[in-house]
């Protein structure tokens, strides 16, 4: 076997990867298709451009040169707060082909965390957008450890555009092999601080073939568009890795998402593959009320994040044609590994299995639950995480003996299809029962008045722990006043009796992480609601 390469065997169920003993994955996902004859193909397409393969691959080579001429070494971090567009690819891979260790961020962060970032990661560079320099820039600033380099992606001066203008597009991928670091990830802090969460080599092969061929069945005629954004595992995957790996082509859209830019892109660029998030695709919903966009281009829509309520697959279905395949992942074990399928859906559940994974559901004392009971989802497989940066008692809590504790709550189905309860922390006990958040929240979100809800548990004066929901009501509907004993109903003839909410607060929007997650913890925390 040739250096750099990994052999794929499609032959059964799961794709067996073999890979080479010197590996660095940038060849495969990025030079493979200039070896293939395949240079002229579109990567990339953006408002602004279109990126063949073989200016991604000229362009990768330049980026990764400008950054040793900066003086970076190999297993540094660069730090990337870079919004969706061609240069994150450049960065990305130019340093993973260099050696170096590229680590996406939350652009939506503000100077404190990127402070916190930065130092936490000891970063040797940062790179970012301009559009982030007032946030990242004073970050930098009051870092106690600074990085050598803070590089402008573009602009005047010295920038990422320029230095790469003054580099060879010649580079020789750094050895490296599949169980190598390769690059970080933070999490997405829906319940605290974000962890630098490290990633080998191979992960990104392994999510690639495992969920976007295995499941999605991506080739190199799909178009993806994720509104999920690069800097977060679910977008690396659904708008970077997944196409390139199947040697199709991403859209990019800089801007933040919103039904109306997010249809206008489809209708433009026309996607066979579109990836959300029920956030996204509930005020999509509500668009559709009024808008007529063409989607006939989809054939497939995904969505992860959270937990897609039955509801709202309903409704997509019916409104859109086309199914919306709900699954589940995490930044640890970098994409989606239970998914529902084509043929094999359970709407409301999180479907069965990724062929190439393993899960089981346990009990507090780790033993798998009996049939039909919830308990905490572990699960492995070859993408997860090796680690995390800085924190080796979490990760001796987290990844167990190759085992990844995902922190969430679960139970089987009597079809043996998996259903989210909701976080482990964020369970409630209800006149000495369990209950899942999760299932409130979808029955509230049944209701035709509810955009979206959120459900939490809140201790009453003789201090006993009642569902309290945070709702958001659709504008077409009835004023909050007129809604909630409405609602109150609606729970009651649908769930068992103790589980009604016992409190509402109306709210314009639900705290959440950039991934789309309801932080629960935050509204736990409120003691008033967060806007009249």
């Amino acid at each position: 076997m040739r250096d750099n390469t990994v052999t794929v065997d499609r032959t059964g169920e799961p794709s067996r990867l073999t890979f080479s003993p010197r590996f660095n994955v940038a060849v495969p996902f990025i030079d493979r298709h200039i070896a293939e004859g395949s240079g002229a193909r579109i990567a990339i397409r953006t408002a602004g451009e279109d990126v063949s393969y073989a200016a991604l691959a000229e362009r990768v080579g330049r980026s990764g040169n400008a950054l040793l001429r900066l003086g970076l070494e190999p297993r540094q971090r660069l730090l990337m707060a870079v919004k969706d567009c061609p240069e994150f690819f450049y960065l990305f891979w130019g340093a993973i082909k260099a050696g170096i260790v590229p680590v996406p961020l939350n652009t939506l962060l503000r100077a404190a965390d990127y402070k916190y970032m930065i130092e936490d990661s000891g970063c040797a560079a940062i790179a970012y957008s301009p559009e982030f320099a007032g946030e990242v820039e004073p970050a930098i600033a009051a870092a106690a450890r600074k990085p050598e380099h803070a590089l402008p992606v573009e602009g005047e001066g010295r920038s990422l555009r320029a230095l790469m203008g003054e580099a060879s597009s010649r580079l020789d991928a750094a050895p490296a092999a599949a169980e190598d670091d390769c690059f970080w990830l933070y999490s997405s802090g829906s319940t605290g601080r974000p962890k630098g969460t490290v990633h080998a080599q191979r992960a990104m092969a392994v999510t690639s073939e495992l969920y976007g061929v295995g499941v999605l069945g991506l080739g190199p005629g799909d178009v993806c568009f994720s509104a999920a954004k690069l800097f977060f595992a679910y977008g690396l995957g659904n708008a970077m890795t997944f196409p390139l790996w199947a040697g199709g082509t991403a859209v990019l859209l800089a801007e933040r998402p919103t039904p109306q830019s997010t249809f206008a892109v489809i209708e433009r660029f026309r996607p066979t593959v579109y990836f959300g998030v029920p956030t996204l695709y509930a005020a999509q919903l509500q668009a559709l009320e009024t808008a007529t966009p063409d989607l006939s281009s989809i054939r497939c829509c995904v969505s992860a994040g959270e937990a897609l309520p039955a509801h709202l697959f309903a409704r997509w279905r019916e409104a859109t044609g086309t199914v919306i395949l709900d699954g589940i992942g995490s930044t640890e074990a970098l994409h989606i590994f239970i998914s529902n399928r084509f043929g094999d859906i359970g709407p409301g559940t999180t479907g069965r299995i990724v062929p190439g994974y393993d899960a089981k559901i346990v009990g507090e004392d780790g033993e798998p639950v009996r049939p039909g009971e919830s308990g905490q989802l572990v699960i492995r497989g070859d993408s997860a995480a090796k680690y995390y940066w800085n924190d080796p008692e979490r990760t001796a809590r987290t990844m167990k003996e190759g085992w990844l504790v995902t922190g969430d709550t679960y139970r089987q189905d009597e079809k043996g299809y998996f259903v989210y309860c909701g976080r482990n922390d964020d369970m409630l006990k209800v006149g000495g029962i369990w209950c899942s958040p999760f299932e409130l929240e979808s029955t509230l979100g049944e209701h035709p008045s509810v955009l979206e809800a959120a459900v939490v548990g809140r201790a009453d004066d003789a201090g006993l722990v009642k569902p309290e929901a945070w709702v958001v009501l659709k504008e077409t509907h009835a004023a909050a006043a007129q809604v909630e004993e409405e609602l109150v109903r609606h729970c009651k003839a649908r769930l068992a009796p103790y589980m009604y909410p016992r409190s509402f607060h109306f709210v314009r929007e639900l705290p959440k992480t950039a991934t789309g997650k309801i932080q629960r913890f935050k509204l736990r925390e409120l003691p008033l609601p967060l806007q009249k």
